[in-house]
């Protein structure tokens, strides 16, 4: 097994560090750092600075495990400084569709979690590497990485339009995977990955 690269590395530690200050903290620093709409408390670094919090272990869990799970291959593929711009504009994009959809909706509500950075990279992820094959946990079903991110997109777009799940932000999500997409098909454009 290869070793965790230091992109991984680096975003891993950084936010457990800030999970470790944000339990010591109460509620502080997701007042100042968590995402808000621009009715609320908006602020314009915590487009990123959200991603660093989390609304409980288990959130800040699923999402590590989930950055290490598919980050690691493609920081490996691209490098670390190519994968760090992957994953902060997808964090970026995130924030902006965050934003936006609280603006139409009018929660008032701060948002927290590394979400919308881990889907981008999943989303790259599936771009790269499409025929790996990714086993789900429930149901224990094996599928192309094409088809998992595929579903993962239908399934976040549905419960974002319905409501359902609510407290998950269904469109950040759906954000990190366009801003994931936009970054590689520029990257494309450009002639550096086919």
């Amino acid at each position: 097994m290869r070793p965790m690269p230091p992109g991984v590395r680096i975003i891993l530690i950084a936010t457990i560090v800030s999970f470790m200050m944000q339990i010591g903290a109460s509620d502080g620093m997701i007042g100042s750092f968590g995402l808000w709409p621009l009715q609320g408390h908006f602020m314009p670094w915590q487009l990123v600075t959200y991603a660093f919090l989390h609304g409980s272990i288990l959130h800040l869990a699923f999402n590590m495990y989930g950055l290490w799970m598919f980050g690691s291959d493609m920081e490996y593929l691209l490098g670390s400084r190519l994968f760090l711009k992957l994953y902060f504009a997808s964090v970026l994009s995130a924030g902006l569709m965050q934003v936006l959809v609280t603006s139409f909706t009018g929660g008032i509500y701060p948002t927290v979690g590394a979400s919308g950075g881990v889907f981008g990279v999943l989303l790259a992820y599936g771009m790269f590497f499409p025929n790996r094959i990714i086993m789900l946990l429930i149901p224990p079903i094996p599928m192309p990485a094409w088809l998992f991110v595929i579903l993962f997109a239908i399934i976040e777009l549905v419960l974002g339009v319905t409501g359902t799940q609510a407290g998950v932000a269904h469109f950040a999500h759906l954000g990190g995977m366009i801003g994931g997409y936009m970054v590689i098909r520029r990257w494309r454009r450009r002639g550096r990955w086919n």
